[in-house]
């Protein structure tokens, strides 16, 4: 049987490689969670994406068939990334930096109406399809010496979407890593993406989705930037 088409795409940029875990952070931007209506929790939402659903800077992002059904819903989500560099469990907060290879920029891009809806109400379907999650390269830890003090901005078609610090997290990166590894083994190579800022279309009136043939562009200072075409397949 000949290998399923995704997976080649999987090779399309060669810097790239499958994670063998996603962990992304929900409503870690108080804003964005305003904008969705919901509010900031007292710990972290967390939840998973496939890690098939990983691609490149330049790749396209692919909806699929199955995100016509509930209408338009595909929205973009400009987020900081990080990558454990080592096994690790109950990571102190003070050590937590050490645990980290480097970051990535990171797009978690949503089917909004999988998420809240399709799929009972759980977000990693609606976050997993492939292609979902756009990732830059890795950028060494050593170069990013304060991860909360970062410029994030996301554009579409040229227009800025997105735009804050990353001193706005609810929860910080090194409290993550020490929250996450709690009883819990992060492999190395585990990719966690820590939340996006307000100005997502999905929060905006009216909402303002992704469609056939923009160009999306996320930017994080210190870290890089990534362009992503979308193609409606």
């Amino acid at each position: 049987m000949a290998a399923p088409r995704r997976w080649a795409a999987l090779r399309y940029s060669a810097a790239m490689r499958v994670p063998p875990a996603i962990i992304a952070i929900g409503r870690n931007y108080a804003d964005h969670a305003a904008e969705m209506g919901g509010k900031t929790d007292e710990l972290p939402m967390v939840f998973m994406k496939n890690p098939a659903s990983v691609c490149g800077d330049g790749d396209e992002i692919v909806i699929p068939p199955i995100c016509r059904h509930g209408g338009p819903q595909v929205d973009f989500e400009g987020e900081l990334a990080f990558e454990i560099a080592r096994d690790c469990r109950d990571i102190a907060e003070a050590d937590a930096l050490s645990a980290i290879a480097g970051y990535r920029v990171a797009n978690d891009v949503s089917a909004r109406w999988w998420q809240k809806t399709g799929s009972g109400g759980q977000f990693c379907r609606g976050k997993s399809f492939d292609t979902f999650c756009p990732l830059g390269p890795l950028v060494s830890a050593a170069a990013v010496p304060d991860p909360q003090d970062l410029e994030i901005e996301t554009l579409v078609n040229g227009e800025r979407m997105q735009h804050a610090r990353t001193s706005l997290m609810v929860f910080g990166v090194r409290y993550l890593v020490a929250e996450l590894s709690k009883g819990t083994t992060l492999l190395a190579g585990t990719i966690v993406l820590t939340g996006t800022p307000a100005g997502v279309g999905a929060g905006r009136k009216p909402p303002v989705y992704l469609k056939d043939g923009d160009l999306v562009e996320v930017r994080i200072e210190r870290v890089g930037a990534i362009r992503n075409r979308v193609r409606e397949a």
